[in-house]
């Protein structure tokens, strides 16, 4: 499963969702929107218009949102223990 955190500097909101993710084992990878303008303008197209920009397989989102965070780590649980209960 891979999860981008769109990020500029400076973002507390970026940084919250960020050590948010990483509390929770939550694997993601960066990107900083001021090193890739053509990525930063494809957002603005898609309608985002707040950091960090969060996308993941099932849902995206902007702004710090604990909710979703906590709603991915419980899914990302439940496909876990699915995966080990079908290998059983």
């Amino acid at each position: 499963m891979t999860i981008t955190v769109f990020t500029k500097p400076r973002c507390p909101q970026c940084e919250a969702t960020k050590r948010q993710l990483t509390k929770l084992d939550i694997p993601f990878e960066t990107v900083d929107l001021t090193e890739n303008p053509s990525t930063l303008e494809q957002l603005h197209q898609a309608g985002f218009r707040q950091a960090p920009v969060v996308i993941t397989p099932d849902n995206s989102w902007t702004g710090y949102r604990p909710d979703l965070i906590r709603e991915l780590a419980a899914s990302i649980t439940a496909d876990a223990a699915q995966h080990a209960m079908a290998r059983a």
